[in-house]
């Protein structure tokens, strides 16, 4: 499997798993504590997240819960060009990716200095953004998602749900490397087309991803998959999150998409140790 990422001319070694921090600059993100409503907290949440140890940032402003409202591009890019020129300026080391299903603004955001472009539609809703970022060179994470984050919970059927799953990626990591780019980043898209039950198949048969030969990212954290299980609300679902983090760490995850940088951190430090 692929262990080594180039960012911005910057080789991440993913042989020791890493966190990559979620910050959302929209109004209505499933859990309100990723929310950034002003400068000082969207700076002062990117600093406390560099410091626990994140080695990504993942910056989003389209809201992609289930029955979520569509967002215009340009309301999108007011939303997040602004914030990300901001955190670039006071952390341009920093390692930002970019949650966006659309090439425009993808291509607007690679220019300034994202690293990554994080894609939850797997290219299904911007037919240029393979073209773009094999063109730029940029790290993607190719998601696995069926429609939109609007019609996705009633796309939940599959003959045979981890090899549907890992035909439908296989195509497009084909076409990506068709097209000349090999830093792809693969996300089986916890809640994304799946019911709960298909979420933990998932986790359970993450090994099966392998076969990919590309690293896998897992975005479970505060996701309704441990808050319905548990019953109950995101805020309080920290601890489901860590159990999901240990299993997916050790059945092959090589990336946490996470709201809790310090708890990922150490799920990854007992989970490193546990499979030397």
């Amino acid at each position: 499997m692929k262990r080594t990422l180039n960012c911005k001319g910057k080789p991440i070694d993913l042989s020791v798993p890493k966190v990559m921090g979620i910050l959302n600059f929209t109004p209505d993100s499933f859990y309100d504590e990723s929310r950034t409503n002003t400068d000082s907290t969207l700076l002062n949440k990117v600093e406390a997240m560099l410091n626990d140890g994140a080695t990504f940032i993942d910056v989003g402003a389209y809201s992609s819960r289930p029955g979520a409202p569509f967002v215009s591009e340009v309301v999108e890019r007011e939303r997040l060009i602004p914030a990300l020129e901001m955190i670039l300026k006071e952390f341009p080391e920093a390692l930002i990716s970019v949650d966006t299903f659309r090439s425009k603004i993808a291509s607007e955001a690679i220019d300034m200095g994202a690293a990554l472009i994080n894609d939850i539609s797997g290219g299904d809703m911007d037919e240029n953004m393979f073209d773009l970022v094999a063109d730029k060179q940029v790290p993607y994470v190719l998601m696995h998602m069926r429609g939109t984050p609007q019609t996705m919970s009633s796309l939940n059927k599959y003959d045979h749900l981890i090899l549907d799953i890992i035909s439908e990626l296989q195509i497009k990591v084909r076409k990506l490397q068709e097209k000349g780019l090999n830093d792809i980043i693969l996300d089986p898209g916890l809640g994304f087309a799946k019911n709960l039950d298909q979420n933990y198949e998932i986790v359970k048969e993450l090994r099966s991803f392998k076969c990919l030969d590309h690293p896998l990212l897992i975005g479970a954290s505060r996701k309704s998959m441990i808050n319905k299980l548990l019953g109950c609300e995101p805020k309080d679902a920290l601890n489901g999150t860590t159990i999901v983090h240990t299993v997916s760490l050790l059945n092959g995850a090589s990336i946490l998409r996470v709201h809790d940088i310090k708890e990922a951190i150490e799920a990854v430090k007992i989970t490193t140790l546990l499979k030397k």
